[in-house]
Parts: C-alpha cells; structure tokens; sequence
C-alpha cells in the first residue's frame, strides 16, 4: 500500500508540474510586448503637423462651409505623407508659437508658409523647397503709395516672428517709418481697413487674394536681395528630413507641386 500510495503522489506531482508549465508558456506568448497579440503592423504611422492657420491659400479654415484646415501646405503634406506611408493630423496655433512647439516635440513637423532664416535653421531643419515667393506692401488705395520711401512718417504693420516683420523692420529705419507687429494675416488687414496701419507687408499670393476681395487695396512689390521661398520644417537632426527632401523632388519634377499651385493659387 505506501508504494502505491508513493506512486500516486508522483504521478500528481508530475501533473501539476506539466500543467503550471503549460499555462505559464500560455501566458508569455500572449502579454509581452513582442506576443503575437501586438500585431499593428499594417496600420498607417502618424505625423502630427502644425501649422497656422490664418493664411490663405496655403492653410486656412472656410468657416463659411466647415471648421476643416485646408490649403496648398495641406494638400502638399498629405501627398508627401500618402507617398511615405504617413497619416498626417494637423494641428492648429499660432505662426509665432510653432519652432518652439517643434522643438518641444509637440509637433513631428511644420508646414505654414515658413521661410528659413539663419536664426531658425540655427534651432530646426528645414527641406529643400517647394515654393518661391515676393513679398507686397499692401495699403489703402486711396494712399497711392509707390515706393517704401513714401510710407515715411506712417505705421506699417507685419505678422509676428515672420521674415515680413523682420524685412518691414529692416526698412524701417531707412523709409523712416515705424512696424508694429499681429499674430493674424486678417488682423493686419482689419488694421488698414481701419486706418490703425497705413500699410503692411505681406507675402504676394496671399496679399493678391485679398486685394481680389477689397477695392480699396492697392499694393506693390518689394524688392529684396535674396529670393525668399517655403520648406517644410523638422526637429533638428530629424530622419523625416530626408524622406521629404526626396518626394518633394519627385513632386517638383512630375509636375504634382505645379498642380497643387493651379488648384489654390488662384486670386478670385
């Protein structure tokens, strides 16, 4: 009888011992992180875009029809992003606040209109570009201004931390006039209408939109030493950088950027 008995409490032992094995082999291959449950492989990634949405026609909201951000750098990104296996979500905020917001990796990337400074590229990376520009001094009509010498004496306005601000302050002191600084593109127009600004120094495709839309702007350009254009923007030293740099090139080269400026450059 105790060697049956003996022969039975192994045989229990032995059981338990398989059975505490299996259910703990069970359990590895369904909770770690590399279990064949995470299997979110075939998912889109997701970049988060900033961008300020005050300037049209390369991002902005029509509020008449919906609270969507649409534009040019719109379009662009979710092209560039479709090509990468990217879904773009975008976010809203103000022009002045985005490098830091970058930087602070609130944003993965930038597209607003901005221009590569040397005081940018000393903090983010830009890409190469994808869009050249003019700048315009916009002002009443009724002012019939023709150059930047006959603004002397006025208040000429530009949009916070933009190359606009820093070409209106470079002229400032030579025209003899003064700049003052709004977050919004629609602020500074509020401000001529009103007679607050006598001018203002906006970017040329946007400034032509809103002459299209108010008879009583009138504008010129300004003439500047270098050629000022448009680039996405990246936290430094970021691989993204390169992936854009390429489709940007394809883009340029098989006519998509041309299309992109056919649908949303068109003053009416």
């Amino acid at each position: 009888m105790n060697k049956k008995w003996l022969l039975a409490l192994l045989m229990t032992l032995v059981v338990a011992v398989l059975a505490a094995c299996g259910a703990s082999d069970k359990k590895d291959t369904t909770s770690g992180s590399e279990g064949p449950t995470d299997t979110n492989t075939e998912d889109k990634k997701v970049l988060v875009m900033g961008t300020s949405a005050d300037y049209a026609p390369f991002e902005y909201v029509e509020t008449a029809t919906s609270d969507e951000i649409i534009g040019f750098d719109i379009d662009l990104a979710k092209t560039i992003g479709e090509k990468l296996g990217y879904e773009i979500k975008v976010e809203n905020m103000d022009f002045n606040s985005l490098i830091t917001a970058l930087q602070a990796k609130k944003f993965d990337i930038v597209l607003s209109g901005m221009t590569p400074t040397p005081e940018r590229e000393e903090v983010v990376d830009f890409s190469i570009p994808y869009y050249e520009t003019e700048q315009y001094l916009i002002f009443d009509k009724e002012k019939d201004y023709k150059e930047l010498a006959d603004v002397k004496g006025g208040l000429v306005g530009a949009q916070v931390s933009s190359i606009q601000e820093d070409l209106a302050k470079e002229f400032a002191e030579e025209h003899g006039f003064k700049v003052e600084s709004r977050n919004l593109i629609p602020e500074l127009v509020q401000e001529l209408k009103t007679g607050r600004f006598d001018a203002a120094v906006i970017e040329n495709i946007v400034a032509e939109n809103y002459l299209a839309n108010n008879d009583d702007l009138a504008a010129f350009p300004i003439e500047v030493e270098e050629p000022d254009f448009k680039a996405a923007v990246f936290q430094e030293g970021s691989p993204l950088k390169a992936e854009f740099d390429k489709v940007i090139e394809e883009l340029v080269a098989d006519g998509t950027i041309d299309e992109l400026k056919a649908k949303w450059f068109v003053v009416e």
